[in-house]
């Protein structure tokens, strides 16, 4: 009887300390991959050619309203999380009216003032520091 307890108390801790390969888990994406680059190339008034020349066609087309895209982008990292990404675009008139989701444009490289004409019809140049 003793024989039979040490064999299953040597066999719990064994058991404790033997680790079980881990099996590997790959990373799944779905969907269009939609990042904050390709949003800030966005803007009003591209044509749905142009808008999916940047984006890629959406996966599913809305039967119901032709004028709004969808894309939904969703990766699953094994063991580090995972990520959902949504954005709708709007048109109108087969040009890009407006569009929302979970990015936005990014303040950075919008810069207007150098690219609006001056008063003379000429570009403004951005002043330089000397």
């Amino acid at each position: 009887m003793r024989i039979v307890l040490v064999l299953i108390v040597w066999a719990t801790l064994a058991a404790c300390s033997f680790s079980w390969p881990r099996v590997h888990r790959i990373t799944v994406q779905q969907g269009n991959v939609v990042t904050q680059e390709m949003i800030d190339k966005l803007k009003p008034g591209m044509t749905r050619r142009q808008v999916a020349f940047i984006m890629g066609e959406p996966v599913l087309h809305n039967p119901f309203d032709a004028d709004r895209w969808d894309y939904v982008y969703t990766i699953v990292v094994p063991r580090v999380g995972e990520s959902h990404v949504r954005m709708s675009l709007f048109f109108d008139n087969d040009l890009l009216a407006r569009f929302s989701g979970d990015l936005k444009p990014s303040a950075i490289g919008t810069d207007t003032e150098a690219s609006e004409p001056a008063a003379d019809g000429e570009p403004q140049q951005p002043e330089q520091a000397g």
